[in-house]
């Protein structure tokens, strides 16, 4: 069966670090294009971070602001999101999905097929 599955998420302070990690099953991460994404309560989805399946080129949302990094873990058949320095907006459900590329409209996700559950991510004093 194809899947994903996203761990890592949690409660965090203002200024913590948190690891997400999305796990393939029945398939190979690393020739895919991955990407992850977030939805707050109330609010759309939105892009975080992509990784291009041949060149591994990386791409971040506009929430990023340089404290977002996505990798791969090819020996765990997984891809990870570092994020640091993590403030309250960060707060969210986090979903990583395959897709086809990290292209000019990989944030809207409408070309990323295979969806995981999600993990919670809660950033509060």
């Amino acid at each position: 069966q194809l899947q994903l599955v996203e761990s890592g998420g949690g409660l965090v302070p203002p200024g913590g670090s948190l690891r997400l990690s999305c796990a393939g099953s029945g398939f190979n991460l690393y020739g895919y294009t991955i990407g992850w994404f977030r939805q707050a309560p109330g609010k759309e989805r939105e892009g975080v971070a992509c990784i291009n399946k041949n060149d591994g080129i990386k791409s971040y949302g506009d929430s990023d602001k340089g404290r977002f990094i996505i990798f791969r873990d090819s020996a765990k058949n997984e891809v990870h999101l570092q994020m640091n320095n993590l403030e309250v907006d960060d707060t969210g459900h986090y979903y990583c999905a395959r897709g086809r590329a990290c292209d000019s409209n990989w944030s809207r996700g409408t070309d990323f097929q295979l969806w995981g559950q999600g993990t919670e991510v809660t950033v509060s004093s």
